[in-house]
């Protein structure tokens, strides 16, 4: 059945939404058809106007908790964008809908353990159905999932097969974290403090791979200097989502990256005891839990555009061998780059990915480097050997 539009932006009047919609005007080329989605009609007509979208761009009412709502929305969409967070409070109907409606689905998830519940409740009816629905398509965790997805391909074209260790290390970040990330991180703490087996599910590095648990991984959790780079690394707060989509990549492609697989995200502070007292501040560093960050605000587009990141990925196997893939961004990752990079993930999924069957993915396991050529294409994102 041919449906009235390609994408929905759910959250479109959110601030990461509004950048989301501005930057599908700037794809027109793509040749899909997208409507703005969100609670309110005059709100949706106020952000249209004030990003200058035309005025015939489709509108579309979503109430997330009416199931006549959701229902009338599958019926008009083959997929959906979800900037609605934090998910764990917001995105339990819409899931369930677009599993059992057979609607593909991306967002910007970075709460594990409400994707585990998810996968846990939904995987079978999805892959009856047919939507892929996957999580995290923003800087958490695109580049991360990506970088190791190109680095172990790297390996296998050099050496004959993937490495056994990679690490992931964070060069630079200028820019902030979303106000919806800070949200997800106070929601998904609350939840921890009420709900039995969250916790568990925080602190496990394989909570995404139902049924398997691999080796002990490197935790990260405290500064050191890194034996391979021999500079001083500090905790990245990303990592705790970051690594498990990893770890979900390597279980969906079969664990082509082997079954003993590991994998840690630090962030460089440099060398000597200046690189030591920086890895040490950041380590103590509770910014994440004060109320600084607002869902709905963000940086100026000057902001924005004056953002960036780098990040180098380090595969080594048994024998030494090595290969480094550097992935960097032009755009602050919170909002700028992460915008741009789950409009990307939409249309590739829709166009591209087309032989990905039903279910519940990460970005590496459901487009790959189909995926990475689109990001380097459009959104800013360069993915290097070096």
């Amino acid at each position: 059945m041919t449906k009235e539009f390609d994408i929905v932006v759910h959250g479109a009047t959110g601030f990461t939404g509004r950048l989301i919609a501005e930057y599908l005007l700037t794809r027109s080329d793509s040749g899909l058809k997208w409507a703005m989605g969100g609670r309110s009609l005059d709100k949706l007509q106020a952000v249209r106007d004030e990003i200058g979208a035309p005025a015939s761009t489709p509108l579309v009412v979503i109430e997330s908790s009416d199931e006549a709502s959701l229902k009338s929305l599958m019926s008009k969409t083959r997929l959906v964008i979800s900037a609605v967070g934090p998910y764990q409070l917001y995105g339990n109907e819409l899931i369930k809908a677009c599993a059992e409606s057979g609607v593909d689905y991306v967002d910007l998830c970075g709460e594990p353990a409400w994707m585990r519940h998810m996968i846990d409740q939904h995987q079978a009816t999805a892959e009856k159905s047919g939507p892929r629905l996957v999580f995290s398509c923003g800087f958490d965790s695109s580049p991360f999932d990506l970088g190791v997805f190109m680095a172990q391909e790297e390996m296998t074209k050099r050496f004959g097969k993937p490495a056994q260790r990679v690490r992931g290390r964070v060069r630079k970040m200028k820019g902030t974290f979303s106000g919806g990330t800070a949200a997800s991180f106070k929601a998904t703490m609350a939840a921890a403090a009420t709900q039995p087996g969250v916790i568990d599910l925080l602190k496990n590095p394989f909570s995404l791979t139902p049924g398997f648990e691999g080796p002990r991984q490197p935790t990260g959790h405290k500064p050191m200097l890194d034996e391979v780079m021999g500079v001083w690394v500090a905790p990245f707060i990303m990592a705790t989502i970051n690594t498990r989509n990893v770890h979900r990549s390597n279980f969906l492609l079969n664990h082509v990256w082997g079954s003993d697989f590991a994998y840690d995200e630090m962030i460089v502070t440099g060398p000597g005891e200046k690189g030591e007292a920086i890895a040490n501040a950041i380590a103590q560093d509770k910014s994440m839990s004060e109320d600084k960050l607002k869902p709905g605000e963000g940086p100026s587009k000057a902001e924005r555009e004056a953002g960036s990141y780098d990040v180098l990925f380090i595969a080594t196997n048994e024998q030494g061998q090595s290969v480094k893939v550097g992935v960097k961004g032009d755009r602050d990752p919170g909002y700028g780059s992460t915008s741009k990079m789950i409009a990307e993930a939409a249309i590739c999924l829709l166009k591209d990915a087309t032989v990905t069957k039903g279910g519940f993915w990460t970005p590496a396991s459901a487009m790959g480097n189909a995926l990475i050529a689109r990001l380097q294409s459009h959104a800013g994102l360069t993915f290097t050997v070096e």
